[in-house]
């Protein structure tokens, strides 16, 4: 099935990225309501809070909608002895924002079974996974619930990978991506293959719908993806910057204002390699040369992060962003829906166009972006 959006029960072939922790039940309807995929990530939710989470987006919306996991990738440590001397590496944030230095947990995050069991009792339209394969037990109960699954690659071989298993669409996520970069065959270092590279040599290469993201926040964004054989786009950064999103007004801020050469990949914040604004506590973590593996550090950032996001200090916030961020103009869902849409072929089934028609379309985008009205 070629068509993305009879492929997942959509109107236009828009999906929200989905946020680990910044993700909102308003977005996500708001996104699905407007006839796209609105997104919601999971990671850290254990079965009660996905099941809550289930009942929060049926409430807010009755369109489809997508829940996103997490898969193990086999290196993540449990809690041990060093959380303790990586806690007070991390002492002066905590006293930052006024909390104590955490104890150490008896697990950093639920397991996996954990929250299959919720997301199959939810059923969402779509599963989305990232940071590897679903299984094959795993693929076969979402087609017999009637779920799609959708993968995501960060390199051809990913995609071929996630395509064999049996996933309906993959996700072909360049560098310029916000977030964490979730490779899985290679180290994330060497996987960092750009957008405008991998989505066509990814459509060359397996049979399924392929997915752009990364660098994507207008309309020419989003023809871009089309003329290199997408059949949709997934974009999260011009929607993190809206009023519906979970973000802050200093992440908001900070998204508005940060150059595309300003932003870094960095492992910082959780132990993997993620693209956000280089602030104060990057550089001071960076600096200081005192890591933990994931996901421990991931969780000890987290406990002063939370609080320095509920004080809207965004010097102390994990401020995840993409290369994109100096094209976000619109302050709600909607316009950056509409925005998006504009770009999108009037086929909408991302099937290849001539060159007269992409010349077209790219005229037609640049004549309405110098527009006052367009730029919002």
């Amino acid at each position: 099935m070629s068509d993305l959006r009879a492929l997942l029960g959509i109107e236009h072939p828009i999906i929200l990225g989905p946020f680990g922790g910044l993700s909102s039940t308003a977005l996500t309807a708001a996104v699905s309501d407007a006839g796209g995929l609105g997104s919601f990530g999971l990671y850290g939710y254990d079965g009660d809070r996905i099941r809550a989470t289930g009942v929060e987006l049926r409430a807010a919306t009755d369109r489809p909608f997508a829940v996103n996991i997490w898969i193990p990738t086999g290196d993540e440590v449990e809690p041990n002895p060093q959380h303790t001397i990586f806690a007070q590496a991390l002492q002066p944030f905590y006293e930052a924002v006024g909390i104590e230095v955490p104890a150490r947990p008896e697990r950093y995050n639920p397991p996996l079974e954990e929250q299959l069991e919720a997301v199959w009792e939810i059923a969402p339209a779509v599963l989305s996974v990232v940071f590897g394969v679903p299984s094959a037990s795993v693929v076969e109960e979402a087609h017999r619930r009637g779920t799609r699954l959708v993968g995501t690659a960060t390199t051809v071989a990913e995609a071929v990978a996630l395509a064999e298993a049996g996933v309906d669409a993959v996700v072909a996520t360049g560098a310029e991506a916000g977030g964490h970069r979730v490779s899985f065959l290679r180290p994330a270092e060497e996987s960092l293959v750009g957008t405008f590279a991998l989505v066509p040599q990814v459509v060359d290469a397996v049979g399924v719908p392929v997915i752009a993201a990364g660098g994507i926040a207008d309309r020419r964004g989003v023809a871009a993806a089309f003329a290199l054989g997408a059949s949709g786009v997934q974009v999260g950064t011009a929607f993190l910057a809206t009023a519906e999103s979970a973000a802050n007004d200093a992440h908001r801020d900070a998204i508005r204002s940060t150059a595309a050469d300003e932003t870094v990949l960095t492992r910082a914040m959780s132990g993997r390699l993620a693209r956000g604004a280089r602030n104060r506590v990057v550089r001071a973590i960076e600096a200081s040369g005192t890591i933990a593996p994931f996901p421990m550090q991931n969780w000890l950032t987290g406990r002063f992060r939370t609080a320095a996001g509920q004080q809207n200090l965004g010097a102390l916030q994990s401020l995840w962003m993409g290369q994109a961020a100096p094209l976000v103009r619109h302050d709600t869902a909607a316009e950056v829906f509409a925005e998006l849409a504009a770009g999108v072929p009037a086929d909408r089934a991302g099937r290849s166009a001539t060159s007269a028609e992409i010349d077209a379309r790219i005229e037609e985008n640049r004549n309405a972006w110098t527009t006052p009205t367009a730029r919002g």
